[in-house]
This record gives C-alpha cells, structure tokens and sequence, in this order.
C-alpha cells in the first residue's frame, strides 16, 4: 500500500493535517535536540521531511539515516536529498522490527507518523531502544485520537467522514481506509508512555499537541 501512495504521500499527509504537518516535525525536533556531530536514525522516513528537519540541526559534522521499507518513498527522499544538496542524510531499506544496525549506534532516533503503521509496535520500540547508545534519546511523533470537545467532534468529522469521501474520489480507498482504522486502534498517549518503558526505555516524556490530534513522546534508552 505504501509503495502505491508515495506518489502521493506528501499530498496525503497535508490533507490529513491540514497542512500543519511540517510545523509537527519541526517541534519535535526541538524537543529531540541533537547537537552538531549527533549521529540520528530516523526510521519510516517516508519521503525524508523529517531526517532533512533533522540534518539541519546535526550539521556540520553529523549525519543522519533514513530508513524506510518502501523503495518509492526511499526514492522520492533521494531525488528531494539531490535536489537540496542534503550530503549529511543517507536513505536505504530497512525493517523497523529487524533494524540492521548495530546496537549502541545511535544517539537519536525519531519515528514521525510511523510507529501506528509497526505490525508489531512492542518489539519495534524494543528495536529502537537496542540501537539507541547509552542515554541516547528516542521522540516518536504521531496522530492521536482526541478525548474531549470540540478537538474530539473536528476528530470525528476528519477522519471518520472527510478521509473516507477523498477514498471513494481517489484510486486507492484503501490507503485512507487505513489510516482511519490505524489511529482508532493506536494506543492512547499514555498507553504508548507504557509500551516505551516496557521497552527499557526511561524519564518517558510526552506532549500533546493540537487538542489532543497529534502527540509527542521522548525516552532515553538505558
């Protein structure tokens, strides 16, 4: 599915955000806080918005490593990493429940809008924390659902009503399919809390943004 609508991933990402998406990224790399010379996995890269988000901060002596399972979208992130002259990001294939890298690599990692998509998110957040050096720093940014009006009702009318007409419009319901089924079944803020510390994580931080659509969670690993 992901290989189908990366093409359009971008597009998607706006219209499900209404167009805060980026602003999203940038906050949670405030709170990631690499410095120069940091060595950062960002992982379900996507398109490369956030590593590029991330390489900017890392610079001059840093680098960053994308990865993803989709080649297309691996190959939209090159094409945008050429044309942005982006020499400290590096894109390839990788399995987010099987990282190839070696434990203690990193002192970041960052998953933005893809740790709902983890067919297994305990062991993905255990992979995360494995590769993580030592007080390194893991911040996963994700759409939540809401509790409380009228953030919860604007929820609602989005994802429950809006996404599934531009589904029946476009030629892949499916995509939007899942994202409405992916958030009804992510766990809540403070559940996610709960699966990092099970994941050997520790001083698990999370801030919630937009009324409660979109939240930001930080751990370091042990």
């Amino acid at each position: 599915m992901f290989d189908r609508v990366a093409g359009r991933y971008d597009l998607l990402n706006s219209l499900m955000s209404a167009g805060l998406h980026h602003r999203w990224r940038e906050r949670a790399a405030d709170i990631a806080a690499p410095a120069p010379g940091d060595s950062v996995l960002d992982v379900c890269c996507g398109t490369g918005d956030f590593a590029f988000e991330l390489a900017g901060r890392v610079a001059p002596n840093g680098h960053v490593v994308g990865c993803d399972f989709s080649e297309p979208m691996l190959d939209l992130a090159r094409d945008k990493a050429a044309a942005r002259g982006a020499g400290a990001v590096r894109f390839e294939w990788a399995d987010a429940l099987n990282l190839p890298y070696d434990a203690d690599r990193f002192d970041l990692a960052t998953v933005g809008f893809g740790v709902r998509n983890f067919a297994d998110l305990d062991r993905g957040l255990r992979e995360l924390n494995r590769v993580l050096r030592p007080g390194g720093k893991l911040v996963v940014l994700e759409f939540t659902k809401p509790r409380r009006p009228p953030f919860s009702t604007f929820y609602s009318l989005w994802f429950d009503r809006f996404a599934p007409v531009l589904g029946r419009l476009s030629d892949d319901p499916e995509a939007y399919a899942y994202l409405t089924e992916s958030l009804n079944t992510f766990p809540a803020p403070r559940g996610l809390a709960e699966k990092m510390d099970a994941a050997g994580l520790r001083q698990i931080r999370y801030t919630v943004l937009a009324g409660g659509i979109v939240t930001i969670h930080s751990g370091i690993a042990g």
